[in-house]
């Protein structure tokens, strides 16, 4: 699977919005929020949220319309397909 980069303002506030269908990863860094929103998404998402140790500390899953914010800030967020990765809360990732 191809991880795309969204380290830049515009490229986070685009994020999957408007998207038909997307089977890569994209991995949000230069943080300064962990809100999560799928307005104007097309299908449900995954997403992993990664500390400074590149663990997954907090998972959610949401439909298009939603919101989540986790409890602590993230240093990275990684969003996919609904299902496409079967990571789970304390796998660490060695991509980052």
């Amino acid at each position: 699977m191809k991880i795309i980069l969204a380290d830049t303002f515009f490229k986070r506030f685009k994020g999957l919005m408007g998207m038909k269908g997307f089977e890569n990863g994209l991995l949000f860094t230069n943080l300064t929020d962990s809100s999560i929103h799928t307005m104007f998404m097309r299908f449900a998402i995954d997403i992993y949220f990664i500390d400074e140790n590149k663990t997954i500390y907090d998972k959610a899953t949401l439909k298009p319309w939603k919101f989540y914010k986790p409890k602590k800030q993230a240093k990275y967020i990684l969003e996919t397909r609904k299902n496409r990765l079967k990571l789970k809360i304390g796998d660490k990732l060695d991509c980052i």
